[in-house]
């Protein structure tokens, strides 16, 4: 197995999004996926993913976006990082995370950020060995079907 990182392609949409349905899948939360392949194509423009991939196959994906925030400044928003079940605890998401961190780093970001569903304990303690800090104070708000 010979992985590589690499910039995703207009190409790489169908299988970006079949690794959303996976994640999403496995958050249980398949139901709230509105958006399509269609949709990433016309809103291409308004996120940067990097995937994973083994033999031409895409196993992996980080797909983000640059947002600022008043307290620090410009920020790397990590959508999301997921790793087909297959290919983990092979240290492709650590590989995965650490382009994020060397994209934020080369675009002078103040942050990079990230959400974590509460009760997906590997992923907090991935999160946490990466260096990140768990804010346990702020709540999600969503304004939902504008």
């Amino acid at each position: 197995m010979e992985i590589v990182i690499r910039k995703a392609t207009d190409d790489d949409i169908p299988a970006i999004f079949g690794l959303i349905q996976e994640l999403a899948i496995y958050e249980n939360g398949l139901h709230k996926v509105k958006n399509s392949v269609e949709q990433m194509y016309a809103e291409r423009d308004f996120f940067k993913c990097y995937v994973a991939e083994d033999n031409g196959e895409i196993i992996g994906m980080s797909l983000y976006y640059f947002v600022y925030y008043t307290w620090v400044g410009k920020a790397l928003y990590l959508d999301d990082l997921f790793v087909k079940e297959a290919y983990r605890g092979k240290k492709i998401g650590s590989k995965l995370m650490q382009k994020m961190m060397d994209v934020a780093r080369e675009e002078k970001c103040h942050r990079l950020r990230l959400q974590v569903l509460n009760w997906n304990s590997s992923a907090i303690e991935f999160y946490k060995k990466s260096g990140f800090n768990i804010d346990e104070d702020w709540h999600n708000c969503d304004f939902i079907d504008l």
